[in-house]
């Protein structure tokens, strides 16, 4: 058990005001606070640019059974088993199918996207090398960040953040109260500098040896992108990618309560469903979005796989589903699907890109907990069917 002396000065024994995030997190509430966060938190705006890139849209129903424990469902069923909040899937570029069966939910709704901002972040960072302002990824992370000069970040690289093999930190855990993400979260909304909760992580692997799933090493990527590009991810977000993409609405970050404010570059994006699709286009046609090459073509690429022997499907360990491999802050999936890779988020937020059956699927959802394995399960044997469908 950890003593308080073990505990980073930004924790406290946690309060009714600590406990904020089980109860914005919890059903049926999950509902309204996932479309509501700038209400509940400060922001910053994301801006959208002055020229609009409208989707097209021919909306039909999708007659689509998937099968899944020896059954087959439809996605009605889907919505109904895994609390879908907003569904919209595009292929070549148009929407074909699109519904919101979240109580508060809409074309225009922002939706918490949680996790699934971290491969909003990395899609950033490679926009940000290939500009110089990011020397390398081979880069140290304390030469962006020399605050960090004496933690278990010392001596860790960008590359190692990038596929969270930095050997930082525990097994993340959101059902172990005094777990570091949970001191993370009570103190991005009690109070208090969440840099000394990273700052406490301790080191439990060599760097680059296994794959850990970290919060924390994305928020260190982000705040390395605002360190060297001098502007906040929010500004960043807009003039590079939210401004190209022809978005419909603002997205925004929420921020922490404490000061300093900071966005959460592994969390806090709010952006509507076919907005998210937009980005996931964007993966799907190679960076590339009204012939403009918005991302390097590589950095895409590198997005739905590698040959690290410790990422590839299957081998991430206690941190990661059996039927996912990790890349470059995505999800790879391999077998028949094998270009396929995903963007995911707590609580059933799924970006996926499937390039070859030239398919974009957003899921939107409100489970009633973080993590369900089964529900994750399901939801990628019917997102895949989805894409069959079209691919034929």
């Amino acid at each position: 058990m950890t003593s308080t002396t073990d505990r980073p000065a930004a924790y406290r024994e946690p309060s009714w005001w600590d406990k904020q995030g089980d109860l914005i997190m919890r059903r049926p509430f999950n509902e309204w606070t996932f479309t509501h966060m700038n209400w509940l938190m400060p922001t910053e705006r994301v801006a959208r640019g002055a020229t609009h890139l409208p989707l097209p849209v021919d909306n039909q129903p999708l007659d689509v059974t998937y099968r899944f424990e020896n059954r087959d469902y439809t996605l009605a069923e889907l919505h109904r088993r895994t609390f879908t909040t907003a569904f919209v899937v595009l292929h070549r570029g148009t929407i074909v199918h699109e519904t919101y069966p979240g109580a508060f939910s809409g074309p225009r709704s922002r939706m918490q996207l949680f996790s699934l901002s971290k491969s909003v972040t990395s899609i950033l960072v490679g926009i940000a090398l290939d500009e110089g302002l990011i020397g390398s990824e081979k880069d140290q992370i304390t030469d962006y960040r020399p605050d960090f000069l004496g933690t278990a970040y010392e001596g860790n690289t960008i590359a190692e953040l990038l596929d969270m093999t930095t050997g930082v930190g525990d097994l993340e855990t959101w059902e172990v109260p005094d777990s570091g993400i949970k001191q993370f979260e009570q103190t991005i909304m009690g109070g208090g500098d969440i840099a000394d909760v990273v700052r406490a992580a301790t080191r439990t692997a060599p760097a680059g040896e296994r794959f850990n799933y970290s919060t924390f090493d994305t928020q260190m990527l982000g705040w390395v992108l605002e360190a060297a590009t001098g502007q906040s991810l929010a500004t960043y977000a807009s003039e590079r990618l939210w401004q190209k993409l022809g978005c419909d609405r603002d997205a925004y970050y929420w921020l922490t309560r404490g000061r300093p404010r900071t966005a959460i570059g592994g969390g806090s994006l709010n952006a509507t469903a076919r907005d998210v699709a937009r980005v996931g286009l964007l993966m799907a046609g190679d960076g590339v979005v009204g012939g403009e090459q918005i991302v390097p073509q590589d950095w895409v690429r590198r997005s739905r796989g590698n040959d690290k022997p410790q990422l590839a499907v299957g081998a991430l360990g206690p941190s990661g589903y059996d039927h996912y491999g990790y890349a470059n802050q995505w999800w790879t999936l391999g077998g028949d699907h094998f270009d396929a890779f995903t963007g995911l988020g707590v609580h059933g937020q799924y970006l996926y890109v499937d390039p070859d059956a030239e398919v974009v699927i957003v899921k939107c959802s409100a489970w009633p907990t973080q993590d369900d394995a089964r529900r994750d399960a399901e939801t990628v044997a019917a997102l895949r069917r989805v894409a069959d469908h079209f691919a034929r």
